[in-house]
């Protein structure tokens, strides 16, 4: 008799554009929005570094299912507080051309500190993205998962890729927002750790020196949660519209479940050095679903799609335990219509307006509420 599979629960945290709809510009809600929001949201709602952006989360979830009503319903919230300041919301990677100089940072000791710390780096870090927590038994076999999973973590982010555009230029990537965040320290792929006493030494070596001041400044795209249990995927740029992000949520529910399937039955999954796995990622960052990505089994280049096609084989046999095949389904109308950077990209080619390009992020965020 098969096992049943644990709950694999979730967490999914969204960091949303606020934009003035007659400059289409990142404008400051100066803590309108989220001081309104948590009288309805309480802690699912925060400011984050610069002022014109916010931050949602979902509670804790039991199902893919869960996670789409809560993140509908947090998206129409803040489209509705924003609403009564005159102001819209948008979802993107990127914003096409706001200048990070213009953008003034929250007054918050947290902030000052990681400005004081980063200068520039942190100044510039005008980004959004999409953060999914999976729940796991143990932090044991959290990190067995987490090490597994770096392998998808360029199929996951090429799916998101959704930033192609940086202070009013087509950077020539379609997530741009990685290129961004590269100048943060302890940002990027994971590195591989033999065992949960060797990842929380790096941790205690870091905070011992100084080099942080507690484990959550350690942002890579991947990373046991120093707090809570879960692994937490951070690759991913912020989505259009709900339907992408919880299609990505759903496959990044499912690898880990599958992984965990395979270790429990004794079955070990290849594991590639991260130095190739970062090939991959560049790859995804430049060309997103197009174009070609590395078959490090066969050891050639393959084509993006077909990756993400041999992927979702791969996961099917966990997808309806999970009860996700309608979100995962959708990944064939991602790879059919393009991702959000090939949409952002299609607006400007079609009118060679970025103002064009805004209305089109701020009016596909509230598609589906």
């Amino acid at each position: 008799m098969t096992k049943k599979l644990p709950i694999f629960t979730l967490g999914v945290e969204e960091e949303y554009q606020i934009i003035d709809p007659d400059t289409r510009d990142l404008r400051s809600h100066l803590s309108k929005i989220v001081d309104g929001a948590k009288i309805i949201l309480n802690e699912q709602v925060k400011a984050e570094m610069h002022q014109s952006v916010v931050e949602v989360g979902t509670n804790i979830c039991q199902s893919v299912a869960d996670a789409s009503k809560e993140i509908r319903f947090l998206r129409s919230k803040i489209v509705e507080l924003a609403d009564k300041q005159g102001l819209v919301v948008g979802g993107a990677g990127t914003h096409p051309f706001s200048r990070w100089q213009d953008q003034p940072i929250t007054d918050d000791p947290r902030y000052h500190t990681i400005v004081n710390e980063l200068q520039d780096a942190a100044r510039s870090n005008l980004i959004f993205g999409m953060h999914c927590h999976v729940g796991i038994q143990n932090r044991e076999q959290g990190l067995q998962l987490m090490n597994q999973a770096c392998y998808f973590l360029p199929h996951i982010f090429a799916l998101s890729t959704n930033s192609p555009f940086w202070e009013g230029r087509n950077t020539g990537y379609k997530s741009f927002r990685t290129k961004v965040f590269d100048k943060f320290p302890r940002t990027g792929l994971p590195e591989y750790f033999d065992s949960v006493a060797s990842y929380d030494n790096y941790l205690d070596t870091l905070v011992k020196t100084n080099c942080i001041d507690n484990p959550k400044k350690i942002w890579w795209d991947l990373r046991l949660h120093p707090f809570y249990d879960t692994i937490e995927f951070r690759i991913c740029d912020m989505s259009l519209t709900v339907d992408e992000a919880m299609c990505i949520v759903a496959i990044i529910q499912a690898i880990v479940a599958k992984l965990y399937k395979l270790n429990v039955s004794n079955t070990s999954f290849n594991m590639y050095r991260i130095a190739l796995i970062k090939e991959n990622k560049f790859r995804a960052a430049r060309y997103g679903i197009d174009n070609h990505m590395i078959d490090f089994g066969l050891q050639k280049e393959v084509e993006t799609k077909s990756l993400i096609l041999e992927l979702l084989d791969f996961i099917d046999d966990v997808v309806d335990e999970l009860g996700s095949r309608e979100q995962i389904n959708y990944v064939h109308t991602i790879m059919n219509e393009g991702t959000g950077a090939d949409k952002q990209l299609s607006v400007f080619e079609q009118t060679g307006s970025l103002i064009d390009v805004v209305d089109m992020i701020t009016s596909e965020f509230t598609k589906g509420l």
